[in-house]
């Protein structure tokens, strides 16, 4: 496969959740598909927890309407414990409803931290 100048033209980074320190759980914004095309590639880059047995699980999750939103089938990263983690999840734009955001769940026993950022890579549909 060959990299085609004209698709690099199109190819934009979609900001998701930045690189924090986060102790609770939470979620994004919504983040609106419509403008893109096919696959959207997600990017988490984590530290190792802190604290007693620290979990860390980042899914995507979508909505119609950018207020109700539920898990999206099979776009859940490996869940990340005491070592540090990058990793990538494609999802098909099509198959997703138009707005997804990034979940992201802390559990341990005590004291547990996450420094992570989420962000995504997609193809402007028009340019």
């Amino acid at each position: 496969m060959s990299v085609l100048q004209q698709n690099l033209d199109k190819l934009n980074l979609i900001a998701g959740h930045p690189t924090a320190a986060r102790t609770a759980t939470g979620q994004t914004s919504g983040i609106d598909l419509r403008d893109f095309d096919g696959d959207v590639l997600f990017l988490l880059d984590s530290s190792a927890g802190g604290g007693t047995s620290p979990t860390l699980d980042v899914t995507i999750e979508d909505s119609a309407d950018n207020s109700s939103f539920s898990a999206l089938s099979g776009a859940a990263f490996t869940q990340v414990t005491g070592t540090a983690s990058a990793q990538k999840l494609a999802i098909n734009k099509d198959e997703a409803k138009r707005y997804v955001r990034i979940k992201y769940t802390i559990g341990g026993s005590s004291g547990q931290t996450f420094t992570f950022s989420v962000n995504a890579v997609a193809l402007k549909k028009y340019g």
